[in-house]
């Protein structure tokens, strides 16, 4: 590390910290229904999974000539995101256990996701995970969603951590891009395991192939906390 302070670990949200994938399907299941878009599939849903929102919205628009401006469907996804999200998101075990024991090392945290910050500060505040992160940034904030690296910078600079001492933890190809454009450290839990193999997984410095069901947060601890 090029810091006496150690490293800082950065964590996307949607997939790797807690399941809320499911909820976003719904939500813009709903969403398109509101504009006459029938038939949307898990399978279409998937193709989007480590894109913001805004991201996804724009290319679904496109997809389906909706008029609407982005603005209004970006209002309605979220509107019925939260919804769900209060009603039920539930924490990755393991990686509930890997911040707890961060946080315990006095290992400085943030959350940087392509939802909104409001459904960021929704979902931390209902699986009790609020009080560990040092700082949320939303896609929101920052000028491009991942796979840039805006996100990423951005919570470095929060922390105050140089890009180098931060570790990013990431469901999805363009998240780990995004790490890897940053110049930080990256372990990769794939969402989605058939994506195990992609280039942009192959930056990862520790990658878990099989997803949350092969993550563990002891290996994670120490990789995270070793020597880079």
């Amino acid at each position: 590390m090029s810091s006496s302070r150690g490293p800082a670990v950065i964590f996307d949200l949607d997939g790797t910290l807690v399941d809320s994938e499911p909820n976003y399907y719904e939500a813009g299941r709903r969403l398109l229904a509101e504009y006459g878009v029938t038939g949307f599939t898990w399978e279409q849903h998937a193709r989007f999974i480590g894109i913001g929102t805004r991201e996804t919205l724009e290319v679904l628009r496109r997809e389906y000539a909706i008029q609407a401006p982005v603005e209004e469907l970006l209002a309605g996804k979220n509107r019925h995101y939260l919804s769900l999200a209060r009603e039920s998101t539930e924490a990755f075990p393991r990686m509930r256990t890997l911040a707890h024991d961060l946080h315990a090392a006095g290992i400085r945290m943030a959350v940087a996701s392509g939802s909104s910050r409001a459904a960021i500060e929704t979902v931390l505040a209902s699986t009790g995970l609020a009080g560990l992160m040092a700082t949320v940034v939303s896609a929101e904030e920052v000028a491009h969603g991942k796979p840039e690296p805006d996100v990423f910078l951005e919570a470095a600079r929060r922390l105050g951590a140089p890009p180098a001492d931060c570790v990013v933890l990431e469901d999805a190809p363009p998240g780990a891009e995004a790490a890897h454009r940053a110049g930080m450290r990256c372990v990769a839990v794939p969402y989605l395991p058939s994506t195990a193999g992609v280039p942009e997984f192959g930056t990862a410095g520790l990658l878990f192939p099989g997803g949350q069901g092969e993550f563990d947060a002891r290996t994670a601890f120490d990789w995270v906390t070793s020597p880079g």
